[in-house]
């Protein structure tokens, strides 16, 4: 067995902080410099520095942000979570969710999978209109409080495509994935994941945030500079579509806001068609 490398906690945020610093007044070499100290101290990437780098212009774009980032990321934050994300940011999408589905005319559901559920505002958007919903989330604090308001049959600690692939319970008619996509770029794994867990006929709900296709460029994601992934309208229906989805619903929405600005984004609603 191969013991980890122990992390130099004071030398890692030293280098860490002197990043920030030097991104923060616009020394983007020297920071991206220092970014890479973070990397070789820490490869497990807590801090998110490939994110910071890929945002800076400074490095490749990852196929996804670190889950060592994800999860540090979202328990730091998961006391404040829904006050800050919600009555701050104005996020709404589990609400533009049940909006949708209603007007399409879809539900209710037997059973639904709440990918990267966090505190459960999706699951609660949802919850009357689903017989049983999973949660699953890489935040071990924001399963927690999920499990505290009582709205899901079973809950998670886990990646999104880690639990897709290694489930082997009975699949689902609903799998919705809100604010998953900002932190994964390349989406194949996701979707095929989702095609082994979702019974003929069974819906995808995503979510996504966008960016001008000049700032995409040809992958079709790429890490947008609030260090989220966006994604453009073309690479999601190209990919739903060779995973064997049709896209029966795709709406603009706002996602959130950042810094007084909205962040653009899609709302998309697609059917497994084996």
């Amino acid at each position: 067995m191969q013991k980890s490398k122990k992390i130099d906690e004071e030398a890692l945020a030293e280098a860490y902080n002197r990043a920030l610093t030097l991104e923060k007044s616009g020394q983007f070499d020297a920071a991206a410099a220092a970014y890479r100290e973070v990397l070789e101290l820490d490869p497990d990437d807590h801090g998110g520095a490939a994110v910071r780098l890929a945002s800076m212009g400074h490095g490749e774009t990852p196929l996804k942000a670190s889950d060592a980032y994800v999860a540090t990321l979202f328990d730091q934050h998961a006391d404040v979570f829904d006050n800050v994300l919600v009555d701050q940011l104005n996020y709404c999408v589990p609400l533009l969710v049940r909006q949708r589905v209603q007007a399409v005319g879809l539900g209710p559901f037997k059973r639904v999978l709440d990918l990267g559920c966090g505190t459960g505002l999706t699951g609660g958007a949802l919850r009357d209109l689903a017989e049983d919903i999973t949660g699953v989330d890489l935040s071990e604090n924001m399963v927690e409080i999920a499990h505290e308001k009582d709205l899901y049959e079973t809950l998670y600690v886990a990646e999104a495509v880690d639990f897709l692939d290694d489930n082997d319970d009975e699949p689902f008619e609903l799998i919705v994935a809100t604010d998953v996509l900002p932190y994964i770029g390349a989406l194949e794994p996701l979707f095929f994941g989702a095609v082994d867990n979702l019974v003929p006929g069974g819906l995808l709900i995503i979510s996504s945030e966008s960016l001008p296709d000049e700032a995409i460029g040809e992958h079709g994601y790429a890490v947008g500079p609030h260090q989220r992934f966006a994604h453009s309208e073309a690479y999601l229906c190209a990919r739903l579509a060779a995973t064997g989805f049709e896209i029966i619903d795709i709406s603009d929405i706002t996602v959130r806001m950042e810094e007084g600005e909205p962040i653009a984004g899609q709302l998309v609603i697609a059917r497994f068609k084996p």
